[in-house]
């Protein structure tokens, strides 16, 4: 009974309280199965990720396209499996709940999709897509839908005669309020936002940037925002996190991180943020070559084969993800402890002599 009064009460919580922990986790996809079904390769979509997001704060996630910010966003909801680890919501293991413990749980942990069209049903009238998971979960009484509808649409810059209309009759703007007020509806405490901007225009996306922002200090809302543009993430976030191929490579506070990013993946993508100023000399970092397949990724340190600073050790160990300064986390080995590095030092010599062993010796002519 315990566990059931902790996932449906709404007691708000300290500010300093995490409510998102992350541990470990991982979702591997199978590439091919056998005969009998059984998965004869993976792509680790996310490898071994861990974070926390505090309550009423925003984490930002970053990386290239096909890293695993996504796929990570909708497993911590558990919209699907995960392969391994831990993902806990105010204490509770969210993949250790039943289906009816989930349901309760639904309303609290929202999801604000890329693109807007393709979320909304074309079929409904507004009112009715905001409404219908309201009506469902209970949210209100019967006698105040209608009056709940209406200030949960004014509260994201939508109007009460929108009711009636169709998505196909807006704007992209106004589609992802839509898609906000219905997160919005069920009253929740934490929302992953997956790229929300990423598909409008620039003048629209600062105006949803601070619709989010607006309704995060009214409701006290907590943020996971997914997204590719580095600027938008430093004016929202909090922390942020950096993803590559699967792995978290840093995380810290946004200031911090924007001020002194350690890892050099960091350093590349914070180079190509554009500057507002004709006479600022820019000092790009170019990364050489492609993302690896995240179906066959590179040993050791899978950004090595990119890695402008790239050492033998690289090549061979993974890297550790701790933390190097208070608060803030990198995994890399140019910040390893000198015992590290004669550890790993010793498994490059044993990785070598290995490797030595298997070429093959060329005949005496």
């Amino acid at each position: 009974m315990a566990e059931d009064r902790n996932i449906t009460n709404n007691t708000p919580a300290t500010a300093e309280e995490d409510i998102i922990v992350v541990k470990d986790l991982k979702k591997y996809f199978p590439t091919a199965t056998n005969f009998f079904g059984k998965a004869l390769g993976y792509v680790k979509a996310v490898d071994g990720v861990s974070f926390t997001i505090k309550r009423g704060t925003t984490m930002g996630l970053v990386g290239e396209s096909g890293c695993g910010k996504s796929t990570t966003g909708r497993t911590l909801l558990r919209l699907q499996d995960k392969t391994s680890g831990e993902v806990l919501f105010n204490g509770v293991d969210i993949f250790s709940l039943s289906k009816e413990e989930l349901r309760k749980l639904r309303p609290r942990i929202q999801i604000v999709f890329q693109d807007p069209f393709s979320s909304l049903s074309p079929r409904l009238p507004i009112g009715e897509i905001i409404g219908e998971a309201v009506r469902e979960h209970g949210i209100v009484p019967p006698e105040e839908y209608d009056d709940y509808i209406t200030r949960i649409m004014k509260a994201c810059g939508l109007q009460e005669y929108h009711k009636d209309r169709y998505p196909h009759e807006f704007s992209g703007g106004q589609r992802q309020r839509i898609c906000i007020a219905r997160a919005l509806a069920l009253n929740p405490e934490f929302i992953v936002c997956d790229e929300p901007v990423s598909a409008l225009d620039v003048s629209i996306q600062a105006q949803i940037i601070n619709l989010l922002r607006e309704l995060q200090q009214e409701f006290g809302l907590t943020y996971l925002f997914i997204s590719h543009d580095l600027s938008v993430v430093e004016h929202i976030s909090d922390t942020v996190g950096v993803m590559y191929l699967g792995n978290m490579v840093e995380y810290a506070e946004t200031d911090e991180l924007f001020a002194n990013p350690l890892h050099p993946y960091t350093k590349a993508l914070f180079s190509a943020i554009p500057i507002p100023d004709p006479d600022a000399q820019m000092n790009r970092i170019i990364l050489e070559g492609s993302i690896p397949s995240p179906a066959n990724p590179p040993s050791g340190c899978k950004f090595h084969t990119r890695c402008s600073e790239c050492m033998e050790m690289c090549k061979y160990c993974q890297p550790e993800y701790r933390e190097i300064a208070p608060g803030h986390f990198a995994a890399c080995h140019l910040y390893n402890t000198p015992e590290m590095n004669a550890k790993y030092e010793a498994e490059v010599a044993k990785a070598a002599k290995a490797t030595k062993k298997e070429e093959p010796v060329e005949k005496a002519k």
